[in-house]
């Protein structure tokens, strides 16, 4: 059997599969480019992009604020704490997210209105709530259950008795998490959350079930409008894939950076 390269030896490699990408790539800007009806959809999906962008990056920081929490949760003294942080994460594991958007869109929203007017605070209506944030709360509550986990591995993986010093050099909790435990567990934890970002940025296309004006969605509307499915939607999976290969390619950089 040939030998398996590992580690840095795999990185040295010509990315090749990166001059293929992006003369494949060109080739079909190029076309799209030529040919009037895939040009005004990509002119229309533009509009999309800003939104599917905006939807990513707020759902992605929020997620990784509440998935660290949970993952500080799990690993508190408190039982209490472990339990409920266990909960969420199985929990929110188990139910497809196109399931939690739907559910979030049209049960927990107007829920949460209906709670808002029972206090007493000024009346608000459902459908002032608007769809984009629906969509956005539910990507949240999904995406944190899984950067948890990954929280939750990258702390433990730091070794005991380096945090054993720190105590015995006399710096306090916040201090020991801040200069040891922090840094060690980044490197641990940047490639999956590079992951999850990019994963997020795909499963933000599950927003235009909710009629939200990604890129997905205008994508739909243009095809039920001309009926040129084929020129569409080759368009569609034209943008996410550069979009998706940039970002992977900048997170591998930022990596490297940070070893």
């Amino acid at each position: 059997m040939p030998e398996m390269r590992r580690g840095p030896a795999g990185d040295r490699d010509f990315p090749w599969w990166l001059v293929a990408v992006v003369v494949i790539g060109v080739v079909l800007f190029a076309a799209v480019l030529r040919d009037p009806v895939s040009r005004d959809v990509l002119m229309t999906l533009g509009q999309g992009v800003w939104t599917t962008v905006l939807v990513t990056l707020i759902a992605y920081a929020s997620a990784c604020v509440l998935g660290l929490m949970l993952a500080l949760m799990a690993g508190s003294g408190s039982i209490v704490l472990r339990q409920i942080s266990r909960f969420y994460v199985e929990v929110m594991r188990g139910i497809p997210i196109i399931v939690l958007l739907l559910y979030v869109a049209f049960v927990l929203a107007p829920a949460l209105v209906a709670l808002w007017n029972a206090l007493g605070l000024p009346e608000a209506r459902t459908r002032d709530f608007p769809l984009l944030w629906r969509a956005i709360i539910a990507l949240v509550l999904a995406y944190a259950a899984f950067l948890a986990e990954v929280f939750r591995a990258g702390l433990q993986s730091v070794d005991v008795g380096q945090i054993e010093a720190g105590r015995a050099l006399g710096l306090g909790r916040w201090h020991r998490f801040r200069f040891i435990v922090w840094p060690q567990a980044l490197r641990v934890m940047l490639p999956p959350l590079g992951n999850d970002f990019v994963a997020m940025l795909k499963d933000s296309s599950l927003v235009s079930v909710l009629g939200v004006a990604d890129i997905t969605q205008l994508g739909k509307v243009l095809a039920a409008g001309n009926f040129r499915y084929f020129e569409t939607y080759n368009v569609v999976a034209l943008v996410y894939l550069s979009m998706t290969i940039t970002l992977s390619l900048v997170l591998r950089r930022f990596e490297r950076g940070r070893r």
